[in-house]
């Protein structure tokens, strides 16, 4: 598929995919172009059941800024019916990763701010650079980050996002990982090192079982008690009882690598 404001690579025997924005010039900002070739590339991904991992990056200096200044005065424009559906697209771009089958690995090689932040919010394992800078900005233009609310209280918690979202101020890499938004804080020269052992990591499980494991965490909070039970007694089973999980519990008591592993 062809993309002009991204890229899709694939290494490890095509078992991950890295999705990199490709705004540089504009601190990968998105706009509708962009919000759209996302989504197709996230929707495309979505069914390739070879993939363990799905690296998100930007090019240059920047993770990514959000939403483009040009975008946003153009937003001025048009009908509030239409600021909407605008609003509702990105919505949709955060849900399909955050909901994507496989774990999401943010690779931040620089400053994110506003919608930026929206994106990590959605990723499962944020690696950062020491250097970058993070901000939920919108305050300070006059506007709200809305649309990425539910993905940034859900990692951060009200109160941490109460503070943040009313000053816009800027914090660091080291406060992130503090907050829970990142999880991993390099120097500039480790960070891919840093992917890359995560990735090493994410390949020695097995392909169902990486799928089982995101769904248990993203769904188990939200489940009544009784559900919860019924649900993860369920999941147990299913995984025990299949081809992968007693591959690798064989594979365990055996002593060797399972087949899915790739030396």
């Amino acid at each position: 598929m062809e993309y002009t404001l991204l890229s899709v690579e694939r290494s490890f025997q095509n078992r991950v995919a890295t999705v990199t924005l490709r705004r540089p010039e504009v601190h990968n900002a998105f706009n509708a172009q962009l919000i759209e070739e996302l989504q197709t590339a996230f929707t495309a991904l979505r069914d390739d059941e070879r993939l363990h991992a799905v690296v998100l990056t930007g090019a240059g200096a920047s993770f990514s800024a959000g939403a483009d200044i040009k975008m946003m005065q153009q937003a001025v424009n048009v009908s509030r019916e239409e600021n909407v559906a605008e609003a509702l697209r990105l919505a949709d771009l955060f849900e399909a990763i955050n909901t994507f089958p496989c774990p999401v690995v943010a690779r931040v090689n620089g400053t994110a701010m506003g919608g930026g932040l929206g994106l990590i919010a959605a990723c499962d394992l944020v690696i950062a650079v020491e250097t970058a800078r993070f901000a939920f900005s919108e305050v300070r233009l006059g506007i709200a980050p809305a649309v990425i609310a539910p993905y940034v209280v859900r990692k951060i918690g009200e109160g941490q996002a109460r503070a943040l979202f009313v000053t816009g101020e800027q914090f660091t890499a080291a406060r992130a990982r503090e907050l829970g938004l990142v999880h991993v804080v390099v120097a500039a020269q480790e960070l891919d090192t840093a992917v890359e052992l995560a990735l090493h990591n994410l390949l020695r499980g097995g392909p169902r079982a990486l799928r089982a494991c995101k769904a248990l965490a993203l769904q188990i909070g939200a489940l009544s008690r009784e559900a919860a039970r019924d649900y993860s007694a369920n999941l147990i089973a299913d995984l025990r009882a299949s081809p992968e999980g007693q591959e690798g519990l064989r594979a365990f008591l055996e002593k060797r690598k399972a087949n899915w592993v790739v030396s």
